[in-house]
C-alpha cells in the first residue's frame, strides 16, 4: 500500500472513531429562555429565584416586573412574554377570557397581607380600624397608594378604607404610583410620610416601619396566580412553573413574607 493511501485509511478510521466517540457522549437538553411578566411587588423574591433557578437548570430567565394591570396590557397587544404572575386574579381573568393562557397551566402560586406603613424606623403603631383618623395623621401630606382602579396593590387598599369607612376623607390626600414598589419608594423617600402596600413590599425596604396592618376582611385575598401564557410552549416554561413551587423557591418567597400555596 502506498504512503498516500496509507494516510487515507488512517483519516478515514480516525473520523469514525471520532463520530463513534460523539455518538457515545451522553446528550443534555438545550438550554432555553424563559421571559416572565410579574407583579412589582415580586422583585426582591423572584432575583433570588432567577438566580438559583439558572444555576439548576442552565436556562435563562428574563424578569419584566411593573403593575399587573400594565403586564395585561402589554401582553394583550403581543408582547412576547411566556409567563405571567399577576397580583390579583382579575387581570389573569381578563388574559383568561381573551384565550391569552395555555389551557391548564393556570394556579394560584401565593397569599399576602396589606400593612400601612410609615417614614422612618421609629414611627408608631396605629390602631388600623374605622377610629383612624387619617386626616389628622396625615396633616398637609399625601398618602402613598398605588393606582387605585387599576393596580391591585391600590385596588385592595382602596377597598380596606373604603371598608372601614376611610375612603371619602383619604381620597382627596392620595398620591397614586404607577406600582406598589414606586409607593413604597415615596415613604422610603420620605417624600410621603404614609402609604399602604403589601407586607412583603415593607419587609424589602429598610427606612419605612409597618404601622398596622389591615384587617383581612377589609379587603378581598390577595392572591397571586400564574400561568404559561398560549403564545408557544417549551420544556423550560415547563421546568419554570414547576420551579415556583419547588423548596428552593418556596424559601426565597417565605423570606420576603409571602405565603405559598399547596396546588
Amino acid at each position: 500500500m502506498s504512503n498516500s493511501s496509507l494516510f487515507a485509511c488512517l483519516r478515514s478510521l480516525a473520523g469514525a472513531a471520532f463520530l463513534a466517540g460523539l455518538a457515545a457522549q451522553p446528550t443534555t437538553a438545550a438550554a432555553g429562555e424563559v421571559t416572565v411578566f410579574a407583579a412589582a411587588s415580586l422583585a426582591d423574591a423572584l432575583e433570588e429565584i432567577e438566580q438559583r433557578f439558572e444555576a439548576a437548570t442552565g436556562h435563562d430567565l428574563v424578569i419584566s416586573l411593573a403593575g399587573s394591570s400594565a403586564l395585561a396590557r402589554q401582553i394583550q397587544q403581543g408582547a412576547p412574554a411566556d409567563i405571567f404572575i399577576s397580583a390579583n386574579p382579575d387581570w389573569m381573568d381578563v388574559l383568561e377570557k381573551d384565550g391569552l393562557l395555555e389551557a391548564g397551566t393556570r394556579f394560584d402560586l401565593l397569599n399576602n397581607s396589606l400593612v400601612l406603613i410609615a417614614h422612618g424606623r421609629e414611627a408608631k403603631p396605629l390602631d388600623i380600624s374605622a377610629d383612624l383618623n387619617l386626616p389628622e395623621i396625615l396633616g398637609d401630606n399625601r398618602l402613598a397608594m398605588a393606582l387605585v382602579d387599576a393596580v391591585p396593590a391600590g385596588i385592595y387598599g382602596k377597598a380596606a378604607l373604603q371598608s372601614l369607612g376611610l375612603w371619602d376623607e383619604a381620597e382627596p390626600r392620595v398620591a397614586q404610583s404607577d406600582n406598589v414598589r414606586s409607593a413604597l419608594a415615596l415613604v422610603a423617600t420620605g417624600e410621603a410620610p404614609y402609604g399602604i402596600v403589601y407586607a412583603t413590599d415593607a419587609v424589602a425596604e429598610d427606612n419605612v416601619t409597618v404601622v398596622g396592618t389591615f384587617p383581612a376582611e377589609s379587603h378581598p385575598p390577595i392572591v397571586y396566580p400564574v400561568a404559561d401564557l398560549a403564545n408557544r410552549d417549551s420544556p423550560a416554561e415547563e421546568e419554570f412553573l414547576a420551579y415556583l413551587q419547588a423548596p428552593d423557591a418556596r424559601e426565597a418567597f417565605e423570606r420576603q413574607g409571602f405565603v405559598v400555596l399547596d396546588r
